[in-house]
């Protein structure tokens, strides 16, 4: 009988940003230069998922970093 190999799951928080074009352009804040986008917020958020698995399988499970906390986003003023 073979063992089955448990998958261990990694939270993360992705940001998703309008594309003024059309679309939504997402990254994850933890997982520096992980970024996907797609022609819809549903399309952005599996390509999303998809680009992080294959960015941690590159890494060994000794490097998969934690997300840092929880990511606030709040909008500024800047005055030029």
């Amino acid at each position: 009988m073979q063992k089955r190999k448990t998958a261990k799951v990694f939270k993360y928080t992705a940001v998703f940003e309008p594309d003024p074009t059309g679309g939504f352009t997402a990254t994850i804040p933890a997982l520096p230069g992980c970024i996907s986008e797609g022609d819809s917020f549903e399309e952005a958020l599996t390509n999303i998922k998809e680009a992080a698995e294959l960015y941690l399988e590159d890494l060994k499970r000794s490097e998969i970093p934690n997300e840092r906390g929880p990511i606030v986003v709040s909008p500024i003023e800047v005055a030029l």
